[in-house]
Parts: structure tokens; sequence; C-alpha cells
């Protein structure tokens, strides 16, 4: 037990990372789909099972490792060229490492944090890795010896600098409102309330989540800020001349950095893990009680989510037989849920903690896939910014708000201080 919870953060952190991505695809091409009215992945099956398209990704990703590996006769520095990739894609997975999925649990008189990386240095981790990722992106287009390449890295450079200011003083907005750069800290401070309205960062500093959500967008080169491989342009950009896997690692991490934002994001502005106005002391003490709550709404959103895909998954061509799966999937799912939770509930002392533990990873798992979604929905809706349009949104509109907004957070910190006093 003890090992297990030493290492669960790390698992939780391969989990949320590099297991997602093929979900994330997933969710890409259906969002897509649905906003476009056409079908999306259907055809890719194994004995006749689609899952939903699932296995298209899965066929994606097995296309890319078995591809054959090829290197441009014209490629001048070919370690920087092969290194390129693997930059990218470790600088993302390395962002998710001061993330906490949960509060910090005291079993037998110790504790185990649920971080992978345990650090009060948290925000600035996520700032310094988010920030070196773009040296993948620089390396891959100036080694590949291509024009389309460079002009993808110099789009990416110019834009990540932009945006990195931006970025930076949004959270030093957060910062002065927290009094602390612990990431556990702010999430604690979440927890309280204001005038019977939960003390959330959207909801105190509404200016700082846009800005650091629109600059989250141009950091990971997420459309509509994804000048730096836009194919009615520059081909692909930074990675015209990379395929198979090195094109795989370049893909992967931008889903990883997707990720990695949007679980920041929830940290910071969304209340994390926990649940508004209660505490993790709130929730090992009535446990019970907000466990068959759950319990109930995780049924009756089940009944309603199988409803609207009984009537909206239905195509010419798609089979009773895979909407079956999907109702038996769903509703073992829940049942499988309900009997881990009641387990627990009928325990007394520390198994409260775990029980409390699990809730609070399932809490964080479902803001953040509401994040993904938000990401993958701006993606299709809004079109490609031009070059000149993201430098100016960054240097002209989100540095002077970011700049003015630390300006009003002091003064109304400082008053706030000095009449408490």
């Amino acid at each position: 037990m003890n090992t297990f919870l030493i290492l669960l953060p790390l698992l939780l952190t391969m989990l949320y990372s590099l297991a997602t991505v093929p979900l994330l695809v997933w969710m890409e091409r259906r969002i897509a789909a649905f906003i476009q009215d056409r079908v999306g992945p259907n055809r890719c099956n194994i004995g006749g099972i689609r899952l939903g398209g699932i296995i298209q990704s899965v066929a994606d990703m097995m296309k890319l490792v078995f591809k054959e590996e090829f290197l441009p006769s014209h490629i001048k520095n070919k370690f920087y060229y092969l290194i390129a990739p693997s930059i990218a894609f470790v600088s993302a997975f390395l962002t998710f490492m001061v993330i906490p999925y949960a509060d910090n649990i005291t079993v037998n008189g110790q504790i185990y944090y649920m971080q992978a990386l345990p650090t009060e240095l948290g925000v600035l981790w996520f700032l310094a890795f988010a920030g070196l990722g773009v040296y993948g992106i620089i390396l891959g287009g100036w080694a590949s010896h291509n024009k389309f390449a460079i002009l993808g890295s110099m789009r990416a450079t110019a834009q990540v600098i932009s945006y990195e200011v931006a970025m930076g003083l949004s959270l030093v907005s957060m910062l002065i409102t927290y009094g602390t750069i612990h990431l556990n800290e702010m999430v604690t401070y979440q927890t309280q309330s204001f005038f019977l309205i939960p003390a959330w960062g959207v909801i105190i500093q509404p200016l700082a989540t846009i800005i650091f959500i629109v600059t989250a967008f141009a950091e990971t080169n997420r459309a509509p800020f994804d000048a730096a491989e836009s194919e009615s342009e520059i081909v692909a950009g930074y990675h015209t001349e990379y395929g198979a896997m090195k094109f795989g690692l370049f893909f992967v991490a931008e889903y990883i950095a997707m990720a990695a934002s949007g679980a920041l994001i929830v940290t910071i502005f969304f209340g994390g893990y926990q649940l508004p106005y209660m505490t993790t002391n709130d929730l090992i003490n009535n446990f019970e009680t907000i466990l068959w709550g759950v319990i109930i709404f995780a049924v009756i959103t089940s009944i309603l989510f199988l409803r609207w895909m009984n009537k909206n998954n239905r195509f010419e061509f798609s089979s009773n037989g895979e909407t079956k799966i999907y109702t038996t999937l769903i509703i073992g799912f829940t049942v499988f849920t309900t009997i881990l939770m009641a387990y627990y509930a009928l325990g007394f002392g520390e198994t409260h903690k775990v029980g409390v533990m699990i809730l609070q990873f399932v809490l964080f798992t479902i803001k953040l896939f509401v994040l993904h979604f938000v990401f993958i929905w701006v993606r299709w809706t809004l079109p490609r910014f031009r070059y000149d349009q993201t430098q100016k949104l960054g240097w002209n509109i989100l540095l002077p708000l970011s700049l003015a907004n630390i300006f009003i957070t002091a003064i109304v910190v400082v008053i706030g201080v000095n009449y408490g006093n």
C-alpha cells in the first residue's frame, strides 16, 4: 500500500499525459465532426468493434510506430534534426510533474504527496519547461534545412516570446492574490467563499483567467494560433521534413502540452481537485453524504447520456450492436464506480481518506476534460489568425492588460491588508 501511494502520482502523470493522447485525438475528431455536421471516424474496427472511432486513434498510433523512418539527404546536422522532437516531447511531459491531482494524504502517520514532483516551485517549474519546448521547434526547423520549416520555427519563436510575457504576468496577478507559488495552497485558497460565491481564480481574477487561457492556446500552438504549422501557407511548418515517429513525437508533444496547460488552468483558476466551499477535512467528515450524492449524480448523467447517444448516434451504416457495447461499457463503469465508492463509504478512519482521494481524482479529471473540450471547440470554431495579428494581440493588447491587472491587484491586496489590520 505504501509503495503504491508513492508511485501513484507518477502513474497518474503518465495516465493524464501519455495515455490520454489517443482519447484526445478521438475527442478532436468527434467534436470536429459534430461542429462541422459530419460523421467522423467510424471505419476502423477490431472484430467489428469500433468503440465510436477510438480504434481509429489506435490505428494511427500503430501506423506511426511501424512507418519507415526516412532521413532526408539534404539534412546538414543529423544530431539536432533527430534530437529536436525528443526535446519538444520531454519538455511537454515534464510540465505535468508538478500538477497536484489530489490533496496530500496521511496514512499510518506518513504523508504522501499526490504530485509526481512535490515541489513548492510548481508555477515556476511549469513556465520553465513550457518555454523550453520551443527549443525543439527551433532546432527542428533549423536542422531540417527547409525554408518552410525555418519560417515555421521563426513564427513559433516570435509567438512564444510575445505570449510568454503576458502569460507570466497574468500568473503574477494570481501569485499576489493567493500569496503563494505553491499549487496545493492555491487550491486550498479556492475552497473559501465571498458572499456565497466560491473563491475560484476565474471569479476573483477574470481578466487574468482570460489572458492565461488565450496565451495557453498560443503556447501550445493550437488554433487559432497555429501559424507555426499553417498548412495553407508553409506546408506543415517546422515539422515539414519529419515523418514516422519523429513526427509522432511532435504530434504527441502538442497534445501533452495542451493537457498540461489545461491541468494548470484547472488548478489555478477552477478550484483544482476540490468541490466548491469544501476543504479536504470537510470531505472526510461528510464523506458518506457526499459519496451518495456523487453516485446518484453519476447514475443520472449516465442515463441521460445513453438516451442522448441512442437518439443522436445512429447513421445509415451504424450497427445497433455497437450502441449496445456503449451501453454495456457505461453501465459497467457506473456500477463499478458505485461499488468501489460504496466500499469506502462503509469503512472507517483512514479508509475515508482513500475514498476522498479517489473522489478528488475524479473531480480533477472531469474539470480537465471540460478544458480539453474547450481547447478543441475553439480550434474548430475560430479561423487561424494571421501572423501579424497574433503579434499585435500579444504585444499591443494582452501585455498592457496583464500589466494593468497586476497594478490593480496589488492596490486591492494592499488596501485589503491595511483594512484587515
